[in-house]
């Protein structure tokens, strides 16, 4: 099959990005706002399986990705949930009916530390599941000559499958690294890539490592 026609086609380094998707301080630590009204407790028991495969595995590939992608010259770009103003009233309607809220410039804002943007690398703040809908991003990316995504980051089944579906809607080819990704439980997190892999190309991050080494002039 012709790569044209397939969605199993391999990077070129310098048309790729790399998009982390709302690893952020409101929902990926134990202290951030999204958890500010639960006891620890609480919080353990409902995201006590997401904390252990953040620290232990998915935020760890992430940073092996960022690294690899940086050396490569390859894009790295970032989306956080912040709303424009302090009090929200620009977020969409499903961010009002859930309550996310992360406040302009606040600490929730803020990418996790061990990810943090380096330079100029750009980053996104939304309102909405996918950075497609409430961003400029495709306008950029286009602008940077991106015609591959690689796409890492949380929830696998919510803001990271929204955003793969609408990049491969929008014409671009997309691989997800699916240990650098994360969801609530297990079970979610391989439902929704079983039902993402029509959509997007699937490799583990160590073959994505792989790739961008043998691929790469740097």
């Amino acid at each position: 099959m012709s790569n044209a026609l397939s969605r199993e086609v391999e990077i070129e380094p310098a048309h790729t990005a790399l998009l982390f998707v709302d690893v952020q301080n409101y929902n990926c630590l134990p202290a951030g706002g999204e958890y500010a009204q639960l006891d620890a407790a609480t919080r353990d028991e409902r995201y006590g399986y997401f904390f252990r495969v953040f620290q232990d595995s998915a935020l760890p590939n992430m940073v092996r990705l960022q690294q690899a992608c940086r050396r490569a010259h390859i894009e790295v770009t970032y989306t956080v949930i912040e709303s424009l103003t302090a009090d929200g009233r620009d977020r969409s309607l499903d961010y009002k009916i859930t309550g996310f809220n992360v406040p302009k410039g606040s600490y929730d804002a803020r990418v996790v530390d061990a990810l943090a943007p380096a330079g100029d690398e750009i980053m996104f703040a939304k309102t909405s599941s996918s950075v497609f809908i409430s961003t400029n991003i495709d306008y950029v990316l286009r602008n940077l000559g991106t015609r591959y995504l690689i796409v890492a980051g949380c929830l696998t089944d919510q803001c990271v499958d929204s955003t793969v579906r609408d990049a491969c809607d929008l014409g671009y080819l997309v691989t997800v690294p699916t240990d650098a990704c994360l969801t609530l439980s297990a079970e979610r997190h391989e439902w929704s890539l079983r039902n993402n892999s029509g959509y997007c190309r699937q490799r583990s991050t160590r073959e994505i490592l792989d790739e961008i080494a043998r691929l790469s002039p740097h």
